[in-house]
């Protein structure tokens, strides 16, 4: 009797063993998540990661040396064309051009003395002529000794002498006229290199140099950006870049903002990385964002190309099976293997070939057992 309640109890347990083994880890092995193939629109996305850059980015300098007196703006700040952002000591430059200024109306002035004073020796000349011709007569007829007429032609060339002079001295005056001006212009516009002025409506990102510091030529004093030509420089693998073109639409994500930001594709490096293999794709603003940073991290992603009306599926589903790419269906309450295409990825969907919309598909997981040709299923 003891006996049989044994193996009446040993019976039991398996029995109960034997239950809980099926409902609790054979099913849950052999119970898989569905999903459903559809149709719809597929938009395949690049992924790339870079920096915010701009491809105008003007460097403030100084054409002269010397000790900085003022700064009109500073990081941050906006600046508008033409406005003055820094002004140099000019020494002596204000009295040089003072100098030259007075040296035109000097030279001017010795150009209208010079005028009536030809006028005068004209006037004598005219005078000289006149006398010269009755004298000439005079001799002509034995009147006057040639001694006499001698004089008067001596006094008439000396006359034309000094007016062959006083044209001398107005085509002096006019040439010193001209060079005093040409040393005026040119002080002028030395004197406007003590100024430096903005060359674009633009945004300061940097600045160089303090008031009262000594600058020399061509040292960087301010940068301002262009916004407009604001953009983030990211890089994509060769692999994929092929699909990328000028014009397509992307969002732009800051490390600063969760916020996703619209933008394009505005321009692509046309020379690739030897090193890294990968090619340079500026993305530009649509909005640009106030107030920005140069070098801030982003992501973006690009939308390379748009599938209207295929098949689609979750990424998830797709496996290898005899070295096969394609998907698991149900069948009869058995798993069966069916090979597809891959028209397309996207960031979480598949666009795929060989499989109808509306077909049920296996979600395999590792809670499941592997999922093999004929395998019972529920």
């Amino acid at each position: 009797m003891k006996t049989v309640i044994k193996y009446l109890l040993i019976l039991l347990l398996l029995a109960i063993g034997g239950f809980a083994f099926y409902n609790k880890v054979y099913i849950p092995k052999t119970t898989y998540d569905r999903v459903k193939t559809h149709k719809g629109d597929l938009d395949v996305e690049v992924y790339g990661i870079g920096n915010v850059g701009a491809n105008h980015i003007y460097k403030i300098t100084s054409q002269v040396a010397g000790k900085v007196l003022s700064i009109s703006t500073d990081e941050g700040k906006w600046v508008k064309k033409g406005e003055v952002l820094v002004t140099i000591d000019t020494v002596d430059i204000p009295q040089l051009l003072e100098g030259a200024k007075i040296s035109v109306k000097k030279a001017r002035s010795e150009l209208v003395a010079a005028k009536q004073e030809k006028d005068r020796l004209l006037a004598q000349q005219a005078l000289s002529e006149a006398t010269y011709r009755r004298y000439y007569k005079l001799k002509q007829q034995a009147y006057i000794s040639n001694a006499e007429f001698d004089k008067v032609k001596t006094d008439l060339d000396g006359i034309k002498a000094q007016v062959a002079s006083s044209q001398a001295h107005i085509e002096s005056a006019k040439m010193e006229i001209s060079r005093a001006i040409k040393s005026v212009e040119a002080l002028e516009e030395k004197l406007q290199r003590y100024q430096i002025y903005a060359p674009a409506d633009g945004y300061v990102i940097a600045r160089r140099v303090e008031v009262a510091q000594s600058v020399q030529p061509a040292q960087t004093i301010l940068e301002i950006v262009d916004p407009a030509s604001v953009w983030v420089k990211t890089y994509i693998d060769e692999k994929i870049s092929g699909r990328i073109q000028v014009g397509q639409k992307a969002t732009i994500k800051l490390r600063s903002s969760s916020e996703e930001l619209d933008g394009k594709v505005a321009r692509i490096v046309s020379q690739s990385d030897a090193v890294t293999q990968e090619r340079e794709v500026d993305v530009a603003f649509d909005k640009l964002p106030i107030p920005f940073y140069i070098n801030e991290q982003a992501e973006v992603k690009i939308a390379a190309q748009h599938y209207s009306d295929v098949v689609k599926v979750s990424a998830k589903v797709l496996t290898y099976y005899n070295e096969k790419r394609g998907v698991w269906v149900s069948k009869d309450g058995k798993a069966h293997f069916v090979p597809v295409q891959i028209v397309a990825r996207g960031e979480k969907e598949v666009a795929i070939a060989g499989i109808d919309a509306g077909t049920e598909l296996l979600l395999a997981s590792e809670k499941n057992k592997p999922l093999k040709e004929g395998a019972s299923i529920r």
